[in-house]
């Protein structure tokens, strides 16, 4: 599938490195060039692009007219509803995703923006990747229909006994990987010696794993 995000804070960055683990065609969209800089080579399959994504000039250079969902998830309600209303009508996205950062913005975040799922900015990743998802065969309730994968998310707290451990320490069900480690808002390649602390976000794909299974694993 053909995924571009507009928006590279921590859900946006979040969201790609999900959605590139599961192989999809990921384009990330950031109009800060610090931080396209700073996520350079720590998103893996993710194409990074520096621009406005409320240009539709922009949105066209990363290849919006073939883009099956666009997710906007930057920080500003106004430029989430630009975006939405340029990729549904403009290029014709079948399936748009949109922050609400201010619930009072909520009502607006509707079909007349062409947004198809409005995400509270509260809902966590998981939930966000299911609404954003739930009209495509892609991935229905996060398991990939064809290849029976589930993206899992836990979180690391004081109490988890896999605080303070390295990650090869952490013995995971067969067939399960981790995808990424999100510390302090940013994705990081999961390597086997990083030691875990309390307020990691751990994201793994698993093929038959439950949430039991891997909750067992950590907490």
């Amino acid at each position: 599938m053909n995924v571009l995000i507009a928006g590279a804070g921590r859900l946006g960055a979040q969201t790609a490195q999900v959605f590139a683990q599961l192989r999809n065609k990921v384009v990330l969209i950031e109009s800060d060039d610090d931080r396209v800089a700073e996520l350079a080579g720590r998103l893996p399959g993710v194409r990074l692009l520096s621009g406005d994504a409320c240009d539709p000039a922009v949105l066209e250079h990363a290849g919006a007219r073939a883009a099956e969902l666009v997710v906007a998830v930057t920080g500003d309600d106004a430029d989430n509803l630009v975006i939405s209303l340029l990729a549904a009508r403009r290029f014709s996205v079948p399936r748009v995703a949109a922050r609400v950062n201010d619930a009072e913005n909520a009502w607006l975040f509707d079909a007349r923006w062409g947004v198809d799922v409005a995400v509270p900015a509260a809902v966590p990743l998981i939930s966000l990747i299911e609404e954003a998802t739930a009209t495509t065969d892609t991935v229905a309730l996060l398991r990939l229909s064809r290849a029976g994968v589930d993206v899992i998310e836990t979180t690391i707290t004081p109490r988890s006994k896999a605080a303070g451990r390295a990650l090869g320490e952490v013995v995971l069900p067969e067939g399960t990987v981790v995808a990424t480690i999100v510390r302090d808002g940013r994705p990081t390649v999961p390597d086997p010696a990083v030691r875990l602390r309390a307020g990691d976000e751990i994201l793994l794909v698993a093929h038959s794993a439950t949430e039991r299974d891997i909750r067992a694993a950590f907490q």
